[in-house]
């Protein structure tokens, strides 16, 4: 997606619109993501997700994509901010090793991968040495959550 600070509309990028965002950002206008996932889950398999659209404009226009949202370090700060929490206090729960898992713990979170929704075996590898745990569900990772709460 491209956001026109003009208009402050979100212009979607179906395939016949291609050749026309690069001449956009050439323009002058700005490349904002409101994340770079690799892949999403649909109901028959994995589809690429919004991150190699934005690296495809990049390369094409020359220009850098503002990410706003996961894995930025500023988009996990700004949820902690949002629930008056430091980072320490959050975990992120999610299948994606990346931007989920791998992008909250750079900011500061724990967190916990889950091998469901987009998951892929192997994928917690990239999590060695981070502190970061894998559960099977999530309802395993809340479990895993309740066991670790201090009984009074």
């Amino acid at each position: 997606m491209v956001l026109c600070r003009r208009c402050c509309t979100f212009l979607c990028c179906p395939p016949s619109s291609c050749l026309f965002y690069p001449r956009v950002l050439q323009a002058g206008n700005p490349l904002i993501a409101v994340h770079k996932a690799r892949v999403y889950r649909r109901p028959d398999g994995l589809a690429l997700g919004p991150g190699p659209f934005i690296e495809a404009l990049q390369y094409a226009s020359g220009v850098t994509a503002e990410v706003v949202g996961k894995p930025e370090k500023m988009f996990f700060r700004a949820c902690a901010d949002g629930l008056g929490c430091s980072a320490e206090e959050i975990v992120m729960i999610g299948d994606d090793a990346r931007d989920d898992v791998l992008g909250a713990v750079d900011a500061g979170l724990k967190g916990i991968l889950v091998k469901t929704g987009k998951y892929q075996v192997g994928d917690e590898e990239c999590l060695d040495g981070t502190g970061a745990a894998v559960c099977d569900s999530f309802a395993s990772a809340v479990t895993k959550l309740l066991n670790e709460v201090p009984k009074s």
